[in-house]
């Protein structure tokens, strides 16, 4: 039996075509929250978040009740030519949207009336009154990818005329759209983060009415199960739907597009290959991690944007540097350029008030990214290279040699190097030396509750198998047997009987070298350097 449906990473997801996540409940909550209460707001959300296929979703419940004009700037750069320009091509593009949700021929005739060449963006709101007065339904108006114009004058000026009918309707004075909904990735209260700095003037944006979008658009593990059981129904994989479920939220935090493109990848690029003939064997743990070394180096327009944001924004790009390889608990500060813009387009996020990268593989393909630029000339990275061959047996990393060997070369290359050297490149240096061993064939991810404790555990993964190594500061004997308490801790939570640990000693009477700790039934491998 052959089945349409597919999982989707391009345009809007339509529920007849694509597996996707039941967003009915976030549907539903916008629409009581905020368009029955007749908010103007804005969705803004990171690159691939899910904003268009939600205007899509407003836009069916909506009609039901509502005239709907929904529009897009995506390809409406000649709209911000003049004043003229704008007001004519919305009233075009309004007139379209009337005539197919059943208004009346003499509403519609009434508002297709030639905008004045004088007065455009005035005329325009005249137009506006008299169709939200004379309509027997109120009408919403969204626009998508509103912020490609956000530093354009004549767009403030738009904004400017719905703030003005906006208050004049709140006082009773005005008849205008019930709700207006904005989405793109900036703010456009801040429109202040888009415009040149010169334009002073242009600070104090005109959609300083709009309510706050304080709705969570990240997928939940339940509504990747119910995506899931979607396409375990037509096609009975056999998969485990809940642990499956919680191994894409693990690594994505929800993110949308990336839920989507490792499920595509297995379905579409996965199965049907060599190790994974069929659906029943790609949709297993194994399947799911080739998925995941497939997305960290395939190019997508989302990892191209990052790499365009850092280039625009290097502080952004120094301080998630900062946060992935010394340990730095960095705090959040909502007046900080930076942080603001990393949170904005996703790559990062507060918890607890510390910036932490968003999700895993965000996380592991900036480790990719970083660590690339030192690949070349680091012979770190070199010296494993050479004998990457004796860490592998068969399936099996022999994490205890890499230890042993890592040891060696840092003691000839870096045993006299400054302590601060050694505290800000520790991390990296590893990390280095572990890259060639596992690539292309196992992933390193770090444990995120960790990093902020003067430690990092790093989680990798190979063929089927997991190796917890922390890396650590070393701080005096009390507290190097906390940190093995709580290693022996994440065994536990990972079901292994055998951990390692890393452990930059600046002791001048410090023992170089790797040994055994017993501790009940587990064993901790610790490596002193």
């Amino acid at each position: 039996m052959a089945f349409n449906k597919k999982f989707n990473t391009t345009g809007i997801c339509i529920p007849s075509l694509h597996y996707m996540v039941d967003t009915a409940d976030m549907i539903n909550q916008i629409i009581d929250d905020y368009i029955e209460e007749g908010e103007y707001f804005t969705i803004n959300r990171a690159r691939q978040f899910g904003k268009t296929t939600t205007l899509e979703l407003l836009y069916h419940k909506l009609k039901e009740k509502y005239i709907v004009i929904d529009i897009s700037f995506e390809a409406a750069d000649e709209y911000f030519q003049s004043l003229g320009a704008l007001a004519r091509g919305l009233a075009m593009d309004i007139s379209e949207r009337l005539e197919t949700q059943g208004v009346s021929e003499s509403l519609c005739k009434e508002w297709q009336t030639p905008v004045s060449e004088e007065f455009p963006l005035r005329d325009f709101g005249r137009k506006i009154t008299a169709l939200c007065s004379k309509s027997d339904r109120e009408l919403i108006l969204t626009i998508d990818e509103v912020d490609k114009n956000a530093d354009n004058q004549i767009f403030l000026s738009f904004l400017g005329l719905l703030r003005e009918k906006y208050l004049r309707q709140k006082s009773g004075r005005d008849h205008t759209f019930k709700s207006v909904i904005l989405a793109g990735v900036y703010d456009i209260k801040n429109l202040k983060l888009k415009l040149h700095v010169q334009e002073e003037s242009k600070y104090n944006s005109p959609w300083n009415i709009a309510a706050d979008f304080n709705i969570n658009m990240s997928l939940t593990t339940a509504g990747i199960e119910g995506m899931l059981w979607d396409y375990e129904q037509d096609y009975h994989t056999g998969m485990d739907i809940s642990d499956m479920s919680r191994q894409l939220y693990d690594y994505t935090s929800g993110y949308p597009f990336l839920v989507s493109r490792l499920c595509k990848i297995i379905d579409e690029q996965i199965v049907g290959t060599e190790d994974y003939p069929d659906k029943p064997s790609a949709w297993t743990k194994d399947g799911f991690q080739t998925a995941v070394r497939m997305i960290l180096y395939e190019p997508n327009t989302l990892f191209d944007d990052m790499r365009k944001k850092f280039d625009d924004y290097p502080e952004l790009s120094e301080m998630i540097y900062a946060v992935l390889f010394t340990g730095k608990s960095i705090a959040y500060n909502p007046d900080n350029l930076a942080m603001d813009m990393g949170i904005r387009f996703g790559f990062i996020k507060c918890v607890d008030e510390q910036i932490v990268v968003s999700n895993r593989i965000f996380e592991m393909r900036l480790y990719n990214y970083y660590l690339s630029e030192d690949m070349l000339r680091s012979s770190t990275y070199s010296a494993s290279l050479q004998i990457k061959n004796q860490f592998i047996h068969g399936n099996n990393l022999d994490m205890e040699l890499i230890l042993r060997k890592f040891v060696e070369h840092f003691t000839d290359i870096y045993a006299d190097s400054p302590d601060k050297f050694v505290e800000e490149n520790g991390r990296r240096l590893f990390l280095l030396y572990l890259k060639p061993i596992i690539n292309g064939t196992g992933n390193y991810y770090i444990e995120s509750r960790t990093r902020s404790m003067g430690r990092t555990d790093v989680i990798v993964d190979y063929l089927g198998q997991q190796y917890i190594i922390e890396m650590k500061i070393y701080h005096g004997k009390e507290y190097n047997l906390r940190g093995e308490n709580q290693l022996i801790g994440y065994l536990e939570d990972y079901h292994l009987q055998k951990g390692y640990m890393l452990s930059f000693n600046f002791n001048k009477k410090k023992q170089v070298g790797v040994r055994k700790i017993i501790v009940g039934e587990k064993t901790l491998i610790e490596a002193i350097v």
